[in-house]
């Protein structure tokens, strides 16, 4: 009888999962949508990117010259951001631009020392945006040091935003998976985020789901200023989403999708590499809640793992059929990143990971050590 019980339940997970979840699976949902239109919008918008740069001189300069060869030529204005790099990025983006003959569009400040209650990125995002106040854009595109933007991808953004009147609309670019650690780790981490976040409920008005990719985020100034700038956030680590939550609170309109029109080009060589980047905020995100991480786990093990251990009990079917939803989702993310479709089927071993890098982040807090990015403590519990 229990393992009858046992055997429903990752079934019937799946199920909802597949046709009640806001077919958060389908990575068909893009925002380039609107593309064609796109040209003749920006030429009459004006856009100013803030790039926050920390020891980013490998990536830096392809990412400034994919924003200065923006379609149409001309459009956007550049404001780098150097948090005390000491890798010569500044000379990096400097360099980028000179070789565009386009240094009149690009300005590099040199941060401030950061604050007591602020995030390191954050805070260089918020001298950026002030920064860029005194040009007077129609609309801010946050954008990290390492993201490649195709010559219309801002001109898609813009033609999105005012299609739908939005306030924030943000874009997952494509994320490196050139790497064995890659290929089995990033795919899934773009489909866990959009399980939690369906794009079709961040763009319900009804829906209190809200989420951005902080790759990516084009911004309406007075929609930042209506919740009184990145202050408010000023000390959260998920600061992507905490600004499309604030911004969709105050009654703006928000959308998220996936993108091939931005990628990244920041790559991570091994699996311990990946599970850093997850363990550093994971904990965070649980807000510190051991009940929850005792939740969460308890679900990675019901959802992806109990079907395959249903194949060696009296419940074989069951679990296969559970397995089989299961990639039947999966595998348009992976199809999405143009994998061998039998990475569809290794999903519940990378849950397993995911699993063992939340247990960690948990216990690094506990021990009061945090995760580690660019040289800074993030998340160190008092």
């Amino acid at each position: 009888m229990i393992v009858h019980v046992l055997a429903a339940v990752p079934l019937f997970i799946w199920l909802y999962l597949l046709v009640a979840r806001a077919s958060f699976w389908r990575a068909s949902v893009s925002l380039s949508a609107l593309s064609v239109a796109a040209q003749p919008i920006l030429e009459r918008t004006k856009v100013v990117a803030v790039i926050p740069a920390r020891d980013e001189a490998q990536v830096l300069g392809d990412t400034v010259q994919s924003l200065l060869r923006q379609e149409p030529d001309g459009s956007l204005h550049i404001i780098v951001v150097d948090d005390a790099s000491a890798d010569g990025t500044a000379r990096v983006a400097q360099e980028a631009a000179a070789a565009l003959n386009a240094s009149d569009r690009l300005q590099v400040l040199a941060g401030t020392p950061l604050p007591a209650g602020w995030t390191g990125k954050l805070w260089a995002m918020n001298q950026g945006i002030a920064a860029a106040a005194l040009l007077d854009p129609d609309y801010l595109l946050l954008t990290d040091a390492d993201i490649h933007h195709e010559p219309g991808n801002v001109a898609s953004l813009v033609a999105v935003a005012q299609a739908h009147d939005c306030d924030l609309v943000s874009s997952m670019v494509q994320l490196s998976v050139n790497t064995v650690a890659e290929k089995c780790l990033i795919p899934a981490f773009v489909f866990f985020f959009f399980m939690l976040y369906p794009p079709a409920a961040v763009a319900a008005a009804r829906s209190r789901t809200a989420a951005a990719a902080g790759g990516c985020m084009l911004v309406r100034p007075g929609a930042l200023s209506r919740v009184g700038g990145l202050e408010r956030i000023r000390a959260e680590l998920i600061d992507d989403c905490a600004l499309a939550r604030a911004i969709k609170d105050s009654g703006g309109a928000i959308r998220l999708g996936l993108t091939r029109s931005a990628r990244s080009t920041r790559q991570y060589g091994s699996l311990g590499e990946v599970g850093r980047m997850i363990s550093r905020s994971a904990f965070y995100q649980l807000r510190h809640s051991w009940w929850l991480l005792a939740l969460t786990l308890t679900g990675l093990i019901v959802s992806y793992l109990l079907p395959v251990l249903l194949l060696f009990t009296s419940e074989p079917v069951a679990g296969a059929v559970a397995w089989a939803l299961m990639s039947v989702c999966y595998a348009s993310m992976v199809r999405f990143y143009r994998l061998s479709p039998l990475w569809s089927i290794c999903l519940p071993g990378i849950a397993l990971f995911y699993a063992f890098a939340t247990l960690h982040s948990a216990l690094q807090y506990a021990l009061r050590r945090g995760g580690q990015w660019k040289g800074r403590a993030q998340d160190v519990r008092a």
